[in-house]
């Protein structure tokens, strides 16, 4: 009996084992080619990769932004046995400051970056010098061909992956490459991100920013930008800015530099506002072009007194003369003329007190309490232009609904997007409500040719084009200078805003100077204005309106 129970265990034991044998031979033998396949599928290392970024170009294909492979330095600090020698020959090298450098060196890591985006020559240095714990990398950058050029309105790629300030920050999620799970041996991904094509048009931004340049080396200024575009669709054909960064070396300037002074800094317009205030009373009634008042040379507003430049005592002028000769008591008057409620809503209106949705990153806009809390005095100073605050660009942006019969229109930079073989198109967007008449638009845009014919606008006349325009010269606060004082330094903002060819505008132009060594922006501003339209008609052969 104990035989038999024996020998069924071995049995059991003999059948269990020719099973796993036979299982064996069928997975290892017979099913060999199928599962050794899928062993190595399971054995090859799947990641995640970013596609590429997409391009940035001028709206004729030139690039601002691409992609470039490149070599960049790293140290690992924990091989770096002599620091401190290590530390000055890649500063000799790359000129880098040797104390952060060091730093990174006496970190407890085994990745340090360096430097990126090397040159050969720099390439070549490093190989020839051969230090321990320094290594050479290949990767991908983002490269600006262009440099200075655009700089604010591009803005860059920064070193956290992402884009920053301008086109590279607003459209970053367009820019971006899709993130996809992909094998590493083959690494065939197409997940680009979009490209970009702005409204920008190389030649003029080019000119415009040549202009820039002269002016500083002329006189002087602290910063300047130039606004171009189209009155009727809000179209940017030119953003200049001075002074400009390299967006390849970001790293190296101040972060002061990245912001775009067209929109994202405040500034008092100055007499550059008086046609916004003529504007209310023209389409409310309360004057005609022809209304007269007595100039005095000041007025008082309770314990103030107001002057205009140079203390100039005009007598019977005009509502047109008051812009020609940019009367500061004139605007005064027509303010009164209109009423504070009535010029506070066209204020409204004209959208000075929201930001205009340009599609850059960072746009700043003033509520202007200060004027808001409706002291006398305020309004007053407000009709031309000073204590109110506004961005160059909602100033364009008030004045397009001027040139184009009252209709006020977003201000943008991009013309298309291209992804994934498909185009987006960006579409202008007007407002369908009237900021002012079309009669109060041609009143305006009459006087404001006078302006250019008669007035201080002079020197920005084109022969054989009508063009509308004001000058503006405003004192800057101390506040803007971030000093804790009231009232107003000795430096100014200087500007000319105008449009042509007048009656059918295609072209508008904000010339904005930071400080200008001139007194006023007729001799700083107006003639910037007309070398920069003197080539603008030239160049898109804009024909004449009379001969």
């Amino acid at each position: 009996m104990k035989k038999w129970r024996i020998n069924l265990i071995f049995i059991l034991i003999i059948l269990f084992g020719a099973a796993i044998i036979s299982r064996l031979v069928y997975y290892q033998i017979i099913k060999q080619e199928l599962y050794r396949a899928l062993a190595q599928g399971q054995q090859k290392n799947f990641q995640l990769v970013k596609g590429e970024r997409g391009e940035i170009f001028f709206n004729k294909g030139e690039i601002l932004a691409t992609n470039v492979k490149a070599k960049y330095v790293f140290v690992s600090p924990q091989e770096v046995k002599e620091k401190e020698k290590t530390a000055k020959e890649l500063c000799q090298i790359f000129n880098l400051e040797e104390e952060l450098l060091l730093e990174k060196l006496k970190k407890d890591s085994l990745f340090e970056k360096i430097k990126s985006n090397l040159t050969q020559e720099e390439e070549q240095r490093l190989k020839e010098i051969n230090l321990p714990g320094v290594y050479l990398g290949e990767a991908t950058f983002r490269q600006y061909p262009q440099k200075t050029m655009a700089s604010q309105a591009i803005g860059f790629f920064g070193g956290e992956e992402t884009g920053q300030y301008g086109i590279e920050g607003y459209y970053d999620d367009f820019l971006q490459g899709e993130e996809r799970v992909s094998l590493s041996e083959s690494f065939q991904v197409s997940n680009k991100g979009a490209d970009i094509f702005l409204t920008l048009d190389y030649n003029v931004q080019f000119m415009a920013e040549k202009l820039l340049a002269s002016v500083k080396e002329n006189l002087d200024i602290e910063a300047g930008q130039i606004i171009v575009l189209n009155p009727n669709t809000g179209r940017i054909i030119s953003l200049a800015h001075f002074p400009s960064f390299d967006p390849n070396h970001y790293s190296e300037v101040d972060f002061e530099l990245f912001q775009n002074g067209a929109v994202q800094k405040l500034f008092e317009p100055g007499s550059a506002f008086k046609p916004i205030t003529m504007a209310g009373a023209l389409d409310q009634g309360k004057i005609t072009p022809q209304s007269t008042y007595i100039d005095e040379g000041q007025v008082k507003i309770g314990k103030d007194t107001i002057y205009n430049y140079n203390n100039n005592v005009w007598g019977k002028q005009s509502m047109t003369e008051v812009l020609e000769k940019s009367i500061n008591t004139g605007a005064v008057f027509v303010e009164k003329q209109l009423g504070h409620n009535l010029f506070l809503q066209y204020m409204e209106r004209f959208g000075f007190f929201e930001p205009t949705g340009i599609d850059l990153q960072g746009e700043v806009f003033s509520e202007n309490r200060e004027f808001k809390k409706g002291y006398e005095i305020n309004f007053a100073t407000a009709s031309f232009g000073q204590g109110i605050e506004m961005t160059p660009i909602q100033l364009v942006r008030a004045f397009c609904a001027v040139a184009n019969g009252g209709k006020l229109v977003k201000p943008y930079l991009v013309e298309k997007i291209l992804q994934d073989g498909e185009t987006i198109e960006t579409q202008a967007k007007i407002s369908s409500d009237q900021v002012i008449s079309p009669k109060t638009a041609s009143q305006l845009t009459a006087m404001m040719i006078s302006v250019v014919e008669n007035g201080f606008g002079r020197g920005a006349r084109v022969p054989g084009y009508y063009i509308a325009g004001k000058t503006g010269t405003a004192q800057v606060s101390w506040s803007s200078l971030d000093i804790d004082k009231e009232g107003y330094s000795d430096k100014t903002w200087q500007s000319f805003i105008g449009f042509f060819p007048a009656f059918e505008p295609e072209f508008l132009i904000l010339i904005k100077l930071d400080n200008p060594a001139t007194k006023t922006a007729e001799y700083s501003a107006v003639p910037i204005f007309k070398e920069l339209a003197k080539y603008i008609i030239d160049y898109y052969q804009i024909p004449p309106d009379y001969e």
